[in-house]
């Protein structure tokens, strides 16, 4: 199931809808994401398809005319692959892939699909598969369409057991067999984190493609692998950070995303325990992004799903050297200022504000730019955390500026 193919980039289309609680906007974001995701997997959009509705159609998820419009144009531009912004259910793939002559997927089988590619370690990949287990269960039904298959021996009446029983055991014996290794290896993890004793631990946590992974690159010296895609990062990687003479553990987690599939969440429960575990998180922002707010909130609730969301949280706004903001002619008395026209200074004086200045840090990662102050302020709320829990050792750790100022003394 997780075998890595070389990808040729396929004709896609995507699919989205207009409803009370989405409006045109909020789906014209989404399908960004989408199309970025489809890049991310191997695929190039090429068409784009929506409508409006009171809620999906429980058959076809779309109306009717508008499924025989999808129709017309993958049969006349060669489509390979339909992508919908929402999870279709069982049924709903079913009926469509009967009308469609073209691969069908749902936007958690697309994420589904890019972890996959993207796992590296043995745990990540024994993750990924589980929750590709769980997603394909119920969709087993509109797979096989030959006849039954005779089970039955001597005294048995009836057709017996058919194929598609047969395999739905063989799946649900997978994942079975699955969460026992996860299992053990969960055991192992929490062994591994018990080992690294009394160290302050620290996660980075956000959005995907936001960069942390390039954060972690620059503060902790480390090699973590970074590129401008969607998940880059699967596996957790956990190193020893010292500023000044202060160490701690800071570890480097799987970005969010808005409309993250449960079965991820469920399958990267260890992987989400570095979150849990951490004394201090790091919720790192792409403020160059214009949904940047609508991202908060989607790590905000996730956050809030693993139960890790009472944590002492830094935000830490990054990208501010990729930060444009729309402007209005002095002229135009037509355009009404919207956040999009706010500067990185008016910003700051909005809700920002409330999260505390010092809770608040604008930095850009890739050109290290304010990261002194972003260091001082991670030395200092990781020296709190370690002097409220070692108070005999608050001597070793003087404030930034002493130690500055007795590193430059030496």
């Amino acid at each position: 199931m997780l075998e890595k193919e070389v990808i040729n980039f396929e004709k896609t289309a995507i699919v989205g809808i207009v409803t009370q609680n989405q409006g045109e906007d909020k789906l014209n974001e989404y399908l960004d994401e989408l199309e970025f995701l489809t890049f991310t997997a191997g695929g190039e959009v090429v068409k784009r398809f929506w409508q409006k509705m009171d809620k999906p159609n429980p058959k076809t998820f779309l109306g009717t005319g508008k499924i025989d419009e999808i129709n017309l144009y993958v049969k006349e531009n060669d489509i390979s692959t339909l992508i919908f912004d929402d999870e279709l259910t069982p049924s709903q793939q079913k009926n469509i892939s009967k009308i469609i002559d073209c691969k069908i997927l749902d936007r958690t089988n697309l994420i589904l699909d890019i972890f996959a590619q993207r796992a590296e370690t043995s745990y990540a990949r024994t993750q990924v598969e589980l929750a590709q287990c769980i997603y394909l269960l119920p969709r087993l039904s509109g797979l096989w369409t030959h006849l039954e298959r005779q089970k039955g021996g001597i005294g048995m009446r009836g057709p017996g057991e058919t194929e598609i029983e047969t395999d739905r055991r063989i799946v649900r014996d997978r994942i079975a067999l699955l969460k026992e290794k996860i299992k053990a290896i969960d055991k192992q993890m929490g062994t591994q984190r018990g080992n690294r004793g009394a160290m302050v631990r620290v996660a980075l946590v956000g959005y995907t493609n936001v960069g942390k992974s390039t954060l972690m690159n620059a503060i902790g010296k480390s090699d973590v692998f970074v590129e401008n895609k969607l998940f880059a990062t699967l596996d957790t990687t956990v190193r020893k950070v010292v500023i000044k003479n202060l160490p701690f553990l800071l570890s480097d987690t799987v970005g969010f995303i808005r409309k993250l599939p449960t079965q991820l969440v469920d399958s990267f429960k260890s992987t989400l325990d570095e979150v849990r575990e951490a004394d201090l998180l790091l919720h790192v922002v792409d403020i160059s992004h214009p949904d940047f707010e609508d991202h908060i909130e989607s790590v905000n609730q996730t956050l809030a799903d693993i139960k890790a969301k009472d944590k002492p949280i830094l935000m830490v706004f990054n990208k501010i050297d990729a930060y444009k903001h729309l402007t209005i002619d002095e002229d135009d008395l037509m355009t009404e200022k919207t956040p999009r026209h706010f500067t990185l200074e008016e910003w700051k004086t909005t809700w920002m504000h409330r999260v505390g200045e010092e809770n608040a840090l604008f930095i850009s990662a890739a050109n290290k730019e304010n990261f002194e102050d972003f260091r001082e302020r991670v030395y200092e709320a990781v020296r709190q955390i370690h002097i409220t829990r070692f108070p005999y050792n608050k001597f070793l750790y003087p404030d930034y500026k002493d130690a500055v100022e007795k590193e430059e003394k030496e």
